[in-house]
């Protein structure tokens, strides 16, 4: 990727953390959160012997932080599922100058190498999507691919879902992210007809050379655990790691 920047340079890594999953989407309303919950439901239902970790690294106003907070037994003080916390809803530069603070990323990467040295496994929740910006110099994707941190990408269901998975592949990896698969997730309701014909499997997998682990129904009570896991069963997790 080039030069590292100053911000990541200290905590380069060169092999595959194997304990953590990211996952990040193609944009802001992806599905991430629907796709976290739904691995976390799965894995406190069917993984007993292994404990859960969830992360939000840096979360710009209220939301999955306290979500995850409500919905699942965590060993976990709030900094360690969210180590930058900002009010504004906005990018996290843009988000942290209006309070006069930096996005210090030594703080998430301690954070992240504690709690994946506590959890047997960690399910780690990006902020918008690869290409979305983390500080005034790096995306998402620079820090997936320079922390070494094995990804999913959920790709919504919708008319221009193909070119969206086939930017964020690329972009994937002209970071050196390990970008293990991508999972579909319907936003609105749609019909079999419409999950054919806006994501076709064969394509995308043609297009990207990138596999297709499943897809997700449209959920309209993600607080159903029992419902959340089940869906999740669907999914290809063994080649996510999960419960492996």
């Amino acid at each position: 990727m080039g030069t590292a920047s100053p911000n990541l340079v200290w905590y380069e890594i060169r092999c595959r953390i194997l304990n953590v999953l990211l996952i990040t989407g193609t944009d802001t309303e992806s599905g991430k959160t629907v796709l976290t919950t739904a691995m976390a439901a799965y894995c406190q239902k069917y993984c007993h012997s292994r404990s859960l970790g969830i992360m939000k690294p840096i979360q710009s106003a209220e939301g999955d932080r306290e979500w995850y907070q409500k919905l699942f037994s965590l060993d976990q003080s709030p900094e360690e599922i969210t180590p930058l916390y900002f009010q504004a809803p906005l990018a996290p530069p843009i988000a942290a100058a209006k309070e006069n603070r930096t996005v210090d990323l030594a703080v998430v990467w301690q954070a992240l190498t504690a709690l994946r040295n506590r959890k047997d496994f960690l399910l780690v929740e990006t902020l918008g999507g690869l290409g979305s910006p983390v500080t005034e110099e790096l995306t998402v994707a620079d820090l997936a691919g320079t922390w070494c941190l094995p990804t999913v990408l959920v790709v919504p269901v919708k008319l221009g879902a193909i070119s969206q998975a086939v930017a964020n592949v690329a972009l994937a990896r002209q970071k050196q992210v390990t970008l293990l698969g991508i999972i579909l997730n319907c936003v609105q309701p749609r019909t079999d007809a419409e999950i054919a014909d806006w994501t076709p499997t064969d394509l995308i997998q043609s297009l990207t050379n990138i596999p297709v682990l499943g897809c997700l129904p449209y959920l309209d009570n993600l607080a159903d655990l029992d419902k959340l896991a089940k869906v999740a069963s669907d999914l290809d997790l063994e080649r996510l790691g999960v419960c492996t």
